[in-house]
């Protein structure tokens, strides 16, 4: 059976077809987050470390780590990426210790996170495109890690399944004339938006099972794709995503974080519960009220994605009896309770020098 093992100094994620779904947490990157690209480029790395902290709480076993910020300062990537990939690498591996996932589309970034990253790292990405098959593969041989293989190549990203298909088989066979076995190799079929193509879904679900019968491959993808430009995005990605495993999928690319619901959002529903004639407590605090009204929770937490994945690893049965289901649904600590966590440690989170 496929294994795909991926390590950090002291925890291992396995990809596999009978193992647990396996979440990888993709908050660590600049990509289309202004705020956290200016904070990179000014040396500030508070929001990194919330965010590392936050998706292993909410349960993802590896973290993606993006570093791919154009600076104002300086738009060249190969001088700018590289060193900003070694200080995020060494600052999230002192933080959480999960295994990490190396992302960029920089060859020199991804060698600078490989060259300090503890353990086995995931490597993210190599393409069909000629090019990246030769920058990349020597790389993946070197430092002996899995790889993210994506299914494009010189022509572009297709739209038939079947040439998707194609393209992961040319990564397979050229990366074992690198000796790198198939187990290594992670494919990312590519997932369009269901809003643009109706037969999205069905498109993926047909190939993962191709990737996994006649290539015997992980796979793994970028899971909020399918839902783009679509309203009730957690619905459809909910849905998505239990029937992704079930067609054979093994891990995704994703956020594990429901974000806080904001002070604004408080506040307007205060409102509208005064304007319906609604008297609350005095007292009652905001974690209280947003709970009461169904809003979410103040602090993060596991979001909904996370429950349909739980759910499916139990019905799978890569969650014998059910212990991660029902540690997953006990209530949360209550204000005070969280320096009581594993080992007594905060929130049971380890810290690393």
């Amino acid at each position: 059976m496929t294994r795909t093992v991926v390590e950090s100094k002291t925890k291992t994620a396995v990809l596999g077809f009978d193992e647990p779904f396996c979440v990888i947490g993709e908050r660590i990157n600049p990509t289309g987050r202004k705020k956290l690209a200016a904070e990179l480029e000014a040396g500030d790395f508070s929001t990194v470390e919330k965010d590392a902290v936050a998706q292993v709480l909410a349960g993802a076993s590896v973290l993606d780590i993006n570093a791919g910020v154009v600076y104002n300062s300086n738009p060249n990537p190969n001088e700018t990426e590289p060193p900003l990939m070694t200080k995020i690498v060494e600052l999230v591996q002192g933080l959480v210790d999960v295994p990490l996932c190396i992302d960029s589309s920089v060859p020199g970034a991804l060698e600078a996170g490989l060259a300090v990253c503890e353990g086995r790292p995931l490597l993210n990405s190599v393409t069909g495109e000629e090019e990246r098959l030769e920058q990349i593969l020597p790389l993946v041989k070197k430092y002996n890690v899995p790889v993210v293989a994506i299914s494009n190549d010189d022509t572009g990203i297709s739209e038939d399944p079947d040439v998707r298909f194609e393209v992961a088989k040319k990564i397979v066979q050229r990366a074992a004339d690198f000796g790198i076995p198939a187990h290594d190799i992670v494919v990312d079929p590519l997932v369009m938006p269901v809003g643009a193509m109706g037969t999205a879904g069905l498109q993926v679900f047909a190939l993962v099972r191709r990737l996994r019968e006649e290539l015997g491959v992980n796979t793994t993808c970028g899971a909020s794709n399918i839902s783009f430009g679509l309203p009730n995005r957690h619905g459809i990605n909910n849905a998505f995503l239990p029937m992704a495993m079930g067609a054979g999928m093994t891990s995704a690319i994703m956020n594990p974080v429901a974000l806080p619901v904001t002070q604004k959002v408080i506040a307007e529903k205060k409102e509208l519960v005064a304007a319906s004639g609604i008297v609350l407590p005095e007292d009652m605090d905001d974690e209280t009220f947003v709970t009461l009204f169904g809003l979410g929770s103040t602090k993060p937490r596991a979001g909904k994605e996370m429950e349909a994945i739980r759910a499916a690893n139990f019905l799978t049965n890569n969650d014998p009896h059910g212990g991660e289901w029902i540690k997953f649904n006990k209530p949360p600590l209550k204000e005070g309770e969280e320096s009581r966590g594993r080992g007594g440690r905060s929130g049971g989170r380890r810290r690393r020098a």
